[in-house]
């Protein structure tokens, strides 16, 4: 016989254990004892920065349990987060909040996340337990690194922007916080101050890259930098910039260091994607004793004309046609200009000849423990190198050839 439910839920009292209704195999059961330890200290690190007198405000631990709860669900949203935790059971329980207690407003995060929570960097402190916590777990082994950065897309009109001089930062709807630091960056008398301003600016959050990363349209977003140990997958740290590859290269940097003061651990290699190929970053690798898996960012295989049509209009001045590779010749150097002319330099080509003279020199000191496109890289960079000179040998031909008739 088919059965009909009779309750219409009008019972007024319930008797029942919240404890009881969790089951150990769920996810927040099983971490909670780890986030009890890591947040034992929280008190101590927040508060010289709460008042002794007063109303007494919502519980950090509280507001940090619910940010780990949409940190394990993906929930993004504030609001959301505050609606999920009303209404979940084991998220109330996770929070420690019994069924009538209240959760707090949405508002309340925002207002401790620029705040308090900032100027303690309690965010960070947390981050740093977490990972002390995989590695008393054995879950850090501290050999293998590996780099990478995912575009977050930022809260703000990809249909607005502006020249950087467009802008009147002095009116009153850009008295913002995002507008405050972006302004106060420009006065840092760092390495990148001298750094020219992007072309295309958001008047609503000017710290933002305009970007077309990850194949996306383009929009403005920020960089959010990871580095994960290679042994279990585990995030060691983490860095967010603007979303444009200097400054995530630049990060990679700040990572290790930091990765390195905080809980002693240096890599032995680095792995990551061509974006990080660069010159300067794996001579740095290099003087640390750390071996690149890296790619060497290949400059010259260009759409915009760079280097390519230079080489070309400087064999037609010398009045040489530009030589059609063989095919012995497998993998020909620039325009099918061969490595056999090995003479004559021009200042304006030593930077491009010395910083890949660099990058090559940075991939042959691995040896045969080099990744294979490594090696690959290193041979197509050195005949690139040959190719430049060749080039500028035809251009001093032609120009004595004319200086003698």
């Amino acid at each position: 016989m088919m059965g009909r439910q009779t309750g219409d839920q009008s019972q007024l009292f319930y008797l029942f254990n919240l404890e009881e209704l969790i089951p150990a195999s769920h996810l927040l059961r099983r971490i909670n004892p780890v986030v009890t330890r890591v947040l034992a200290e929280l008190r101590e690190n927040l508060t010289p920065f709460y008042s002794d007198i007063g109303r007494p405000s919502i519980d950090p631990e509280l507001m940090l349990r619910m940010l780990i709860v949409g940190y394990c669900y993906g929930i993004r949203f504030e609001r959301r987060l505050c609606e999920e935790v009303e209404l979940h059971l084991a998220y109330r329980w996770f929070c420690r909040l019994d069924l009538d207690d209240q959760v707090p407003d949405h508002s309340t995060f925002s207002v401790n996340r620029h705040g308090r929570f900032r100027n303690s960097a309690i965010f960070r402190k947390l981050f740093e337990a977490v990972v002390r916590a995989c590695m008393s777990a054995g879950l850090v082994k501290g050999e293998g690194f590996a780099v990478d950065a995912s575009v977050m897309e930022a809260d703000a009109s990809r249909y607005h922007g502006q020249a950087p001089g467009e802008t009147d930062w002095s009116a009153p709807e850009r008295q913002t916080r995002a507008v405050a630091e972006f302004l106060s960056s420009l006065d840092d008398e760092g390495s990148d101050a001298d750094r020219k301003l992007p072309k295309v600016i958001s008047p609503t959050d000017p710290c933002s890259a305009w970007t077309a990363k990850a194949n996306k349209r383009v929009q403005f977003g920020y960089g959010l930098n990871y580095m994960i140990d290679l042994e279990h997958a585990v995030i060691v740290d983490v860095e967010a910039t603007p979303a444009r590859t200097y400054d995530e290269v630049a990060a990679t940097r700040t990572m290790i260091d930091r990765t390195e003061m905080a809980f002693g651990l240096k890599p032995a290699r680095l792995t990551a994607d061509t974006a990080y190929g660069t010159g300067k970053l794996l001579a740095w690798l290099l003087d640390r004793d750390i071996t690149p898996h890296i790619p060497v960012w290949d400059r010259y295989q260009r759409t915009d004309g760079m280097f390519r049509g230079d080489l070309r209009s400087a064999s037609k001045r010398a009045g040489f046609p530009t030589p059609v590779p063989t095919e012995a010749s497998s993998m020909p150097t620039h325009e099918g200009l061969g490595p056999d002319d090995r003479d004559g330099l021009e200042d304006r080509w030593k930077p491009s000849i010395q910083q890949d003279q660099e990058q090559a020199i940075s991939v042959r000191e691995l040896g045969t423990t080099a990744h294979p496109p490594l090696q690959h890289n290193q041979l197509m960079t050195e005949r690139r190198v040959l190719g430049l000179k060749s080039a500028l040998r035809l251009e001093r031909r032609g120009e004595q050839g004319q200086a003698e008739a």
